[in-house]
């Protein structure tokens, strides 16, 4: 059951990928984050009342507890830095980069968490290294625009380094824990986190300049987000994160067709073979070697 929970990760966050890029084109994104992060936390709270978990808050231990604080300030670090990246960059070249956190998170798994590494497992990170590389080579037209706008890549980077140790730290911390309160609490983490930044930069005064198609696809968007973490925790905490995660960033394909219908960003023959290589490599993560 936890295979169907992580499709279902990947569908909803595939959708949250377009949402909110159409969605931050005209806000600050750390404000965008931090008001979409309430339809999150109001979602998953929902969702703890309805399962009658909020009953098992007290039986927390101290090590569950402190890994779903660990793992929200990760989470909130890879929403920041990934919409950053989003608002400078083309869905099709920051998604790649965010999805390849699953390279990094199966090398944390086999340090951390103790998960098996195979021969079919070390060809798929190489094969999606390489598709993920292809995928974010510049055009000639690219090469000539403006540090600024290049720094995409950076916030990409940093987005999926943060993306694999929250896997790892959320892994750790629903150990015991009904996972749709781990999510729900890791939330408040991220909340806490994204309007910190927001009044430390003063931005808080720009949400009454935000139109209303704006408010409709970052509350959308933060609707696919608390979709896909409540799919996402249950998958990890009853499914191996090493094959949980890969799972998730399938997602990547979505977002494309969807960049490509709603966008209209299209894919170089060069992207292309990228997205093929990315692909072929994550499903070689899911064999058993």
């Amino acid at each position: 059951m936890w295979i169907a929970f992580a499709f279902g990760a990947a569908l909803f966050a595939g959708i949250t990928s377009i949402l909110a890029k159409i969605g931050i084109r005209n806000v600050d994104s750390n404000l965008a984050t931090a008001l979409r992060t309430w339809v999150v936390l109001i979602f998953s709270w929902l969702m703890v009342f309805v399962v009658g978990s909020q009953n098992t808050i007290a039986a927390l231990s101290g090590k569950s507890l402190l890994f779903l604080l660990l793992s929200g300030l990760t989470t909130g670090a890879s929403w920041i830095c990934y919409f950053r990246a989003l608002q400078l960059g083309d869905v099709n070249k920051v998604t790649p980069v965010d999805k390849s956190s699953n390279v990094l998170t199966m090398m944390l798994a086999f340090v951390f968490l103790g998960e098996r590494l195979t021969w079919i497992n070390a060809i798929g990170m190489v094969v999606i290294a390489a598709g993920t590389y292809m995928m974010i080579q510049k055009s000639k037209s690219e090469k000539a625009a403006s540090a600024v706008r290049r720094s995409w890549l950076v916030y990409a980077c940093l987005s999926a380094l943060f993306a694999a140790l929250t896997s790892i730290l959320g892994k750790i911390g629903i150990e015991g824990v009904e996972s749709n309160l781990g999510t729900a609490i890791r939330t408040i983490v991220v909340l806490l986190m994204a309007w910190l930044i927001v009044f430390v930069q003063k931005k808080q005064g720009e949400i009454k300049r935000i139109d209303r198609k704006s408010w409709l696809f970052i509350t959308l968007s933060g609707l696919a987000t608390g979709l896909s973490w409540l799919c996402f925790y249950k998958a990890l905490q009853d499914g191996p994160a090493s094959v949980v995660v890969p799972i998730d960033k399938l997602s990547i394909l979505i977002t494309v067709l969807f960049a490509f219908v709603f966008l209209k960003e299209k894919l170089s023959l060069k992207s292309t073979a990228g997205l093929v290589l990315l692909t072929a490599g994550t499903l070689l993560l899911l064999l058993k070697g």
